[in-house]
C-alpha cells in the first residue's frame, strides 16, 4: 500500500489498523540533540485519545507511547525515531455483523475495490485509530519548531454541527470536554449531544489551527507551496472535507481592496491570506481551518449492499464518536506542525546561505 509516508526532509511514515495489535510511526530526518521522552509526547496523545471525553466514543484505550529507537539519554540521535502505540481494547465482535455488508460514507466498498480484501474490524487501515501516532509524531515535530525556531502551534474547535464562534481561544478548549473555543456555548453544546444519543445520530465539526511565530520565507512556489502542503496535510486527516487557509472561501465575496493584506512600516494591517503569500510564510500566523463530516458510523439504519450486490439495511453497532471533531484538535495541529517542519528544515537545505533579510517591520 503506497500514500502512507509523509514530507520530505522531516518524514512520517505510519503502520497499524484499528483493531491490529499496535500502530506505529517512524520518523526519519529528526535533527539531533532534541530534549525528547514520551513525557513530551503523551499530552497530546491523551487529547485525542479514545475515552478521554464522555462526549466522544466509549472505546478506552491506555494509548501509552512507547520510544523504541532515536532517543538516547534523554535526546534525539538523529537517526529514525520509532514510536509504538498498543491496542488494548479491541472489539471486534462488534463488526462481526457487518462484515458482508458497506457501511454508507465509510471506505469499505473502495477499500475492497482496490485491494480486493478488507478489514472490516473497525475499519482497519481506513480508521481513525491510525491518527495516534501522527498526533505522537506531531509532537515531536512541535518540540523541534519550538527548540530550534521558536514557533508554536495551537487549535480548537469553532463549530459543532450548527453551533459556532468566531472566538479563538486554545486555553478555553483545553478546559472544556467538547474542546470547544467559547465557554458561553458550552449549554448549547451539552443540549446537541443529548439530541444526537436520544435520535442516535451524528453531526459535523470544524476546526481552527494556527502557528505563531513563523519567520518568513517558508515554504516552496508552484507545485510545493506551502499553503498546499497544508492543504494536502489536512485532507488526509479522516473526515475532512475541506480546507481553509486564512478566510478561505469568505475571500470570494471581498472586493480586492478589501481582501489584501495592505502592509505599513510596522507590518501587516491584515492577515486574510493566512499568512502565506505566493506559497511562502509572509511572518503572520499562519491559519488553517478544516471541516469534517458527520460520523457515518451511526446506529440510525441506512440502505447499502452486501458483497453480492443485494440490497440490505445497515446500523452500525459498537463504539464510535457522535462528533469526531471533539478529539481532533491534536490531529489537526499534528498535521501542521509536520508540514512546518518539513519546510523549515527545506529551507535551511537550500537557502541557509541568504543573508539577514534587508528590511524588517518597526516594532513602533
Amino acid at each position: 500500500m503506497a500514500g502512507n509516508t509523509f514530507g520530505e526532509y522531516f518524514r512520517l511514515t505510519t503502520s497499524g489498523e484499528s483493531h491490529g495489535r499496535a500502530l506505529l510511526a517512524i520518523i526519519d530526518g529528526c535533527p539531533p540533540l532534541i530534549e525528547l521522552d514520551e513525557s513530551v509526547i503523551q499530552p497530546d496523545v491523551d487529547r485525542r485519545r479514545p475515552g478521554s471525553t464522555r462526549y466522544g466514543t466509549p472505546r478506552n484505550e491506555a494509548d501509552k507511547v512507547q520510544i523504541l529507537s532515536g532517543v538516547f539519554e534523554g535526546k534525539t540521535t538523529g537517526t529514525p525515531i520509532a514510536i509504538m502505540i498498543e491496542n488494548t481494547s479491541q472489539r471486534s465482535v462488534d463488526y462481526s455483523q457487518i462484515m458482508n455488508s458497506f457501511r454508507p460514507g465509510h471506505a469499505d466498498y473502495t477499500y475492497l475495490m482496490k485491494y480486493g480484501i478488507r478489514d472490516y474490524r473497525g475499519g482497519g487501515r481506513a480508521s481513525a485509530r491510525e491518527t495516534a501516532v501522527r498526533v505522537a509524531a506531531g509532537a515531536v515535530a512541535k518540540q523541534v519548531l519550538k527548540k530550534l525556531f521558536n514557533v508554536t502551534v495551537d487549535g480548537c474547535v469553532t463549530a459543532i454541527g450548527g453551533i459556532s464562534t468566531d472566538v479563538y481561544d486554545p486555553k478555553e478548549s483545553l478546559a472544556n470536554d467538547f474542546h470547544f473555543a467559547d465557554a458561553s456555548r458550552l449549554p448549547e453544546l451539552k443540549a446537541l449531544f443529548a439530541d444526537l444519543a436520544k435520535e442516535q445520530d451524528s453531526c459535523g465539526a470544524v476546526i481552527e489551527v494556527r502557528a505563531h511565530g513563523v519567520p518568513a520565507g517558508w515554504g516552496e512556489p508552484i507545485f510545493s507551496r506551502l499553503d498546499a502542503t497544508i492543504a494536502q496535510a489536512m485532507m488526509g486527516i479522516n473526515a475532512v472535507k475541506g480546507v481553509e487557509i486564512g478566510d478561505g472561501f469568505a475571500l470570494a465575496a471581498m472586493r480586492g481592496s478589501e481582501g489584501r493584506d495592505e502592509i505599513r512600516h510596522t507590518g501587516f494591517m491584515s492577515n486574510h491570506s493566512g499568512g502565506v503569500l505566493g506559497g511562502i510564510s509572509s511572518g503572520q500566523d499562519i491559519k488553517v481551518r478544516i471541516a469534517l463530516k458527520p460520523t457515518s458510523s451511526i446506529k440510525t439504519p441506512g440502505r447499502t449492499v452486501d458483497i453480492t450486490g443485494r440490497d440490505v439495511e445497515i446500523s452500525t453497532g459498537g463504539r464510535h464518536d457522535p462528533c469526531v471533531g471533539v478529539r481532533a484538535v491534536p490531529i489537526a495541529e499534528a498535521m501542521l506542525a509536520l508540514c512546518l517542519v518539513d519546510a523549515a528544515l527545506q529551507n535551511l537545505a537550500q537557502c541557509s546561505n541568504v543573508p539577514s533579510p534587508p528590511f524588517k517591520f518597526s516594532k513602533e
